[in-house]
C-alpha cells in the first residue's frame, strides 16, 4: 500500500504501513488517529516537546521517560502510544510528524476521503465549512477533510489545495494580478 501512494515512502513510510495494518487488523484506525492527531496537536503547541523529539542531544532513555510522561498525562495509550515508544527506542522519534502525516494519509485512502489544504483570511462558520465541504465533495466524489489555516496575509477570499490541483481566489493574488496588468499597461 505504501508504494502506491508518494506521500507514504521511507522511514516514515514503513512505519505508518505498519501501524496502519495493525490498526486495521484491530479494528481500531479511528481510536489510533484520534490518539496520534492529539500527539501531534501537543507537539505543535509546545516548544520543549519539539526540541525532545528532534534534537539528538537526549537519548533514547531520556527521550522515552519524558515521552511516557506525555503520554500519561494526555491518556494516549494502546498501539498510538506504542509506535511511539517504538520510534522512541528506535531512534526515529524525530520522524514522529512524518508518520502521522503518512498514517493519516493512510487512513484517508481506507476510507474514501480527500484532504484539502484550505486557507482563509479569517475563520469560518461552521455553515461556511459545510458548504465548501459539500462543494468539494461534488467534485471529487469522495468526503473532503479540511485542514483550515487562517492568514490574514491573504486578505480575502480563499486557497484551497487538493491533491495537485490549487485554486486561488484569494483577494492578494486578484490585487497583485491587477498591479501586473497596470505595469504592463503603462
Amino acid at each position: 500500500m505504501a508504494a502506491e501512494d508518494p506521500s507514504v515512502s521511507g522511514v516514515s513510510g514503513r512505519y505508518a504501513t505498519a501501524l496502519f495494518e495493525l490498526a486495521r487488523d484491530e479494528k481500531s484506525v479511528d481510536a489510533v488517529k484520534a490518539d496520534l492527531d492529539k500527539f501531534k496537536a501537543l507537539l505543535d503547541d509546545s516548544a520543549d516537546l519539539k526540541r525532545l523529539v528532534r534534537s539528538p542531544v537526549f537519548g533514547a532513555d531520556v527521550q522515552l521517560k519524558a515521552l511516557n510522561a506525555v503520554l500519561d498525562k494526555a491518556g494516549i495509550s494502546g498501539i498510538a502510544a506504542n509506535i511511539l515508544r517504538v520510534l522512541t527506542t528506535n531512534r526515529r522519534l524525530f520522524a514522529v510528524a512524518d508518520v502521522i502525516r503518512a498514517f493519516n494519509a493512510l487512513v484517508a485512502k481506507y476510507k474514501g476521503e480527500a484532504t484539502a489544504d484550505v486557507t482563509v483570511a479569517e475563520p469560518l462558520s461552521d455553515k461556511n465549512l459545510d458548504a465548501l465541504k459539500s462543494s468539494l465533495k461534488t467534485v471529487t466524489g469522495k468526503d473532503v477533510a479540511l485542514n483550515v489555516k487562517v492568514d490574514p496575509a491573504i486578505i480575502g477570499g480563499l486557497v484551497v489545495k487538493l491533491g495537485s490541483r490549487m485554486i486561488d481566489s484569494s483577494l492578494r493574488t486578484k490585487l497583485n494580478s491587477i498591479k501586473h496588468a497596470m505595469k504592463e499597461a503603462g
